[in-house]
């Protein structure tokens, strides 16, 4: 049986239209977009165009979209700028127990280096209570930065309450959208976030390129050192390629997110429905509503992950628990949630994508059911 990717998480195939579009630039518009000739300047629009296509999808301004070289280094700059931008304000910062390590390991670093970092748990459904980030927030605060939709469980975070809370306060609002944006709407006038990462390899573009938004009058300390690019914020010159990609991978996600929801979410509810039809104890983890389309986190009793997916080895899914002879180690996320133990440790990751057909669906329901898997 050819396999079936059913990991669209954790990275996306790059789109045939954003390759076409990418491959200019590959073999011909090789200028440096800060050069004045007719090869920079082609460079130069092509950069400034995907910017365009990047703030349309947004809803934001152009002048508020910088590249860079993907979602991780996209929080690095909003956390770490805002924390020294602001630092006569206070060293408060408040995020939460269910961050990606791009926004975890962030903090943990600013911990050392004199900033308070207050980590919000979570209920049993990984969602954030905004009454519990009004509570943390004192008057050292300076940031607070909640994932959009969690990369592990897809449950959505009501960013839009959190930031109305943040802002009556005076404080910023930073939102990691690397999984959510492609799968539903991300607009910056509905979120109302400060700032806002976002990840190309993610929805259909390229790896090694992405994007932070950062809202008019909010400062940030400058990231990469050297010339003025990117509005004199980050230096290097531009990944034309990749940046084109990205925009490209924007222009396409932006036209077709209605019908890519409906897609995704048929596609997710089959999944589900065929695994409980062959699994009588499977739990699913995540929002039963607020969750994204593509995404579900399957728990099987008593089973572990690395057990499983060693004998999947037609289906392509990711483990939520690492299990070895003498211990197993559940996800942050996970423990976060308190999800039992017997079914944290046999919990998968399955995420379909736009090029997921019902027939791989199916075969993967019936591979998955074909499963033997001692327990020990």
């Amino acid at each position: 049986m050819k396999p079936i990717y059913l990991d669209y998480n954790a990275t996306t195939p790059i789109d045939s239209q954003v390759a076409a579009a990418m491959l200019p630039f590959i073999t011909e518009h090789f200028g440096n977009p800060s050069s004045g000739h007719v090869f920079g300047v082609t460079a130069k629009n092509a950069v400034e165009n995907a910017r365009r296509q990047v703030a349309a999808m947004l809803h934001c301004d152009t002048d508020e979209v910088i590249f860079t070289s993907g979602g991780t280094e996209a929080n690095n700059f909003a956390i770490k700028g805002i924390a020294r931008a602001y630092r006569q304000k206070g060293n408060h910062i408040i995020t939460t127990a269910i961050e990606h390590p791009a926004v975890t390991e962030v903090c943990r670093y600013l911990a050392s280096n004199g900033f308070r970092i207050t980590y919000l748990s979570v209920d049993e459904h990984g969602l954030i209570d905004p009454g519990q980030v009004e509570a943390a927030i004192n008057p050292e605060t300076i940031l607070i930065s909640v994932m959009h939709a969690n990369n592990e469980v897809g449950t959505i975070e009501p960013i839009n309450e959190i930031a109305g809370i943040a802002h009556k306060r005076g404080v910023i609002v930073h939102s990691d959208c690397a999984q959510s944006v492609g799968k539903i709407p991300v607009r910056v006038d509905e979120l109302n976030v400060d700032l806002l990462s976002i990840a190309g390899h993610k929805l259909y573009g390229p790896k090694g390129v992405g994007a932070l938004y950062v809202r008019s009058g909010v400062k940030l300390e400058k990231y990469m050192h050297g010339a003025n690019h990117e509005m004199n914020r980050r230096a290097g010159t531009e990944n034309v390629i990749e940046i084109v990609g990205l925009g490209e991978a924007c222009a396409q996600a932006d036209a077709h997110l209605n019908e890519g929801m409906e897609h995704l979410m048929n596609l997710r509810n089959r999944f589900e429905s065929g695994l409980k039809k062959q699994f009588s104890d499977i739990r699913i983890n995540g929002h039963p509503e607020q969750r994204l389309p593509n995404t579900s986190s399957i728990s099987f009793k008593n089973l572990k992950a690395d057990a499983i997916l060693s004998e999947l080895k037609d289906v392509s899914a990711s483990a939520g628990a690492a299990c070895h002879s003498d211990a197993i180690k559940v996800s942050s996320v996970l423990e976060a949630m308190n999800v039992p133990l017997e079914y944290a440790m046999g919990t998968i990751r399955f995420s379909v994508g736009r090029f997921t057909t019902e027939e791989e669906i199916d075969k993967a329901i019936e591979a998955i059911g074909r499963l033997e898997i001692p327990s020990k």
